[in-house]
């Protein structure tokens, strides 16, 4: 009788996958709680419990908005700020402390958990209260799924994003026993994780535009019994909430920034760039072609304080590494100046004025600012692949971002006479509060072709830099001198690369130690060609991992100073000697010391699959932005019956 409690308490190897008691609990508590929410859904759809209509009814009231898009969007809001959080605490605490002994094993993870798990369940409420007996208030971009069932195309896509970046939770677990531990944000299925939750930020920005429209349609049809008109506080609300979600928007497009905003990455350095103008392009101009004038501003105003906050709770609060970012200011200029400036053109012209703003000027203050704030300052080594591939990638998100402002805007007759010449005015029903001044939708909306091209050129920017090489063989000479002994050992000295050249155009040449209880970054002093020194003593003891890094274009490598032994790789210690001659080696090999690889027939199928779910996802996303966007108004077309809405509504309007 005593076998099984004893099998639960066996772990897995704490290199490896979560321990079996791990597994077991974690699996049933998500069939309860699956099997809950469930049988809420198909309560509520019979009639057998009326309090979730009674919620979303009061959300309704409260922000004047259909409840199908009230109530979900506040559980979404709570759930985002909560896998934000729980997931730059996670990335801090292994920066930190390395690896942990499951996916229970650190309390960082279980914020990461509830707000994945809350994204999903936003998307199912939105689902759920999106039943509609007639179909009468279902907006014209709704996805039938049952008689008298239209689902809103935001809840839709929020819960495929959501469940997507739920699943990878279990799947890291896997990965881990599979392949071992791969300390890097860029893993296959945290990218599946991060990803899913930081899309589903459109997802909701989709859901309430659907909102207003079914909202506004409602009031221009209902004869019998029309909506309440839409009071001034909820007005104000509602202005506030979308505009946060673009900001919210801008933040999700950031997050796989990490392990460059943290000092440690393992990729080249000129996808910091790439990165930095794909989600500015995007994020920007989408906001500024939505929101209005100020509506670039103020989404990267969100992003600071966000952004700030989070710096300061991990680091001042929790005394972990602390979180460090790009300005993003210059470049939300750039876009309100250019939609200042060019007050008639549609949203993706501005997108790719915008785009060529900020991959020029715009990539040139960050790099100011990299030798201000970032841990790793941007060298001119990275010139001219930096200009090129951040322009590229620039001009890609601008267009995107256009692309999907306009999706967005295609229910905003005040936006769309502005591109006539009209001076714009602010509808009734609008819920953006930064319409003065906008960018119109184009009337016949973003050429399919364009998207596609603008998707394809940012994959080729994030495509190109990705294969990296070991390098020419490359050796390295150092002498060390204990700065403070005993059993917290110190050591300091010099590196001699050989062959020199090496580095003669290297990204970074750093001395790393991380999880030992901290990160230290030493950006070591240049003495002669291929030698440099170090600038703070360097820790040799305990569970740091301390080496010496070298980036120079493809080859991203290193030599280890100090290793712990680690029996559960298994690896022997590599003591800090007074001198010694290391080769170098691939970068990964000493930072993911604990990651095992595995044989190909193993390794392909599980790439493929996890490449077939994010595929699946940005394939959605694409899908429902061109759906809302043909759903929408159009001037002088057949819109079928997106159309016949919008006209009733104008003329009940103009009535």
């Amino acid at each position: 009788m005593s076998f099984f409690p004893e099998l639960l308490a066996v772990a897995a190897p704490p290199a490896r996958g979560a321990p079996l008691g791990d597994i077991v609990w974690a699996s049933a508590v998500a069939t309860m709680f699956s099997a809950l929410v469930l049988w809420i859904a198909a309560a509520h759809r019979a009639g057998r419990i009326t309090w979730l209509a009674t919620a979303a009814a009061r959300a309704s009231r409260l922000t004047g908005l259909p409840g199908w898009a009230a109530l979900p969007t506040a559980v979404l809001g709570v759930s985002q700020l909560t896998a934000v959080f729980g997931f730059y605490w996670d990335v801090s605490k292994h920066i930190d402390t390395g690896r942990d002994s499951g996916p229970f094993g650190t309390a960082a993870h279980f914020p990461i958990l509830a707000g994945l798990a809350g994204i999903a369940l936003g998307g199912f409420l939105a689902i759920v209260l999106g039943a509609d007996e007639h179909g009468a208030d279902a907006p014209p971009s709704s996805v039938r799924l049952a008689r008298g069932w239209h689902a809103p195309l935001g809840g839709l896509l929020i819960f495929v994003c959501g469940s997507f970046a739920l699943i990878g939770f279990p799947l890291d677990d896997v990965w881990h026993t599979l392949f071992g531990q791969d300390v890097t944000l860029w893993g296959p299925t945290h990218v599946l994780m991060v990803g899913g939750a930081s899309l589903s930020t459109l997802g909701v920005w989709v859901l309430l535009v659907e909102g207003a429209r079914a909202r506004s349609t409602a009031s221009a049809t209902s004869a019998i019994n029309p909506p309440a008109p839409i009071s001034k506080p909820q007005t104000i609300l509602m202005h506030w909430r979308e505009a946060l979600i673009g900001g919210s928007f801008l933040i999700g497009l950031s997050t796989l920034q990490g392990e460059f905003d943290f000092g440690v990455p393992q990729f080249q350095l000129v996808y910091q760039p790439i990165l930095i103008a794909l989600a500015t392009g995007a994020g920007l101009v989408a906001a500024r072609v939505r929101l209005g004038r100020g509506g670039a501003l103020f989404a990267c105003l969100l992003y600071l304080l966000v952004f700030g906050t989070l710096s300061l709770v991990i680091h001042q609060l929790l005394g972990e590494t602390a979180l460090h970012f790009p300005l993003y200011i210059p470049e939300a200029i750039l876009v309100e100046l250019a939609a200042l400036a060019l007050p008639r053109v549609r949203p993706v012209t501005l997108g790719a004025v915008s785009g060529a703003l900020i991959g020029t000027l715009g990539l040139a203050a960050e790099w100011a600012w990299s030798h201000l704030w970032m841990p790793l300052p941007w060298p001119a080594s990275m010139l001219p692949e930096a200009a090129i591939l951040g322009l590229a990638a620039a001009l890609a998100g601008g267009v995107l971002g256009g692309v999907i402002g306009d999706a967005l805007n295609r229910d905003r007759p005040d936006l769309r006479a502005a591109s006539d010449g009209v001076e714009p005015t602010v509808s009734a029903h609008s819920t953006s509060g930064f319409t003065t001044g906008g960018q119109s939708a184009s009337q016949a909306g973003a050429p399919a072709w364009l998207a596609g091209l603008a998707g394809a050129v940012a994959l080729a920017c994030i495509a190109f830099p990705m294969p990296m090489t070991l390098g020419s063989p490359t050796t390295v000479t150092a002498t060390l001198h204990t700065v403070n002994g005993g059993p917290q050992r110190t050591v300091a000295g010099s590196f001699r690369v050989s062959p020199a050249s090496i580095t003669r155009a290297a990204q970074w040449v750093t001395v790393t130690a991380w999880q030992g209880d901290g990160l230290v970054i030493d950006r070591l002093r240049r003495t002669a060609p291929g030698t440099y020194a170090t600038t703070r003593p360097l820790p040799a003891y305990g569970n740091w991992k301390t080496m010496l890094r070298i980036a120079n274009g493809r080859s991203v490598d290193a030599v280890p100073i100090y290793m712990p032994a680690d029996p559960a790789i298994p690896a022997k210690a590599v003591p800090a000697l007074a001198s010694f001659t290391r080769s170098l080696q691939r970068d990964k090999q000493v930072l993911q010391r604990e990651s095992v690889g595995g044989a190909l027939w193993l390794t392909l199928p599980a790439y493929l699959l996890l490449g077939a779910i994010v595929a699946g996802w940005l394939a959605a996303i694409a899908l429902g932005l061109r759906r809302l966007n043909d759903s929408g108004p159009t001037a002088g077309g057949s819109g079928g019956r997106a159309q016949s809405l919008s006209s009733a509504g104008a003329a009940a309007r103009t009535a």
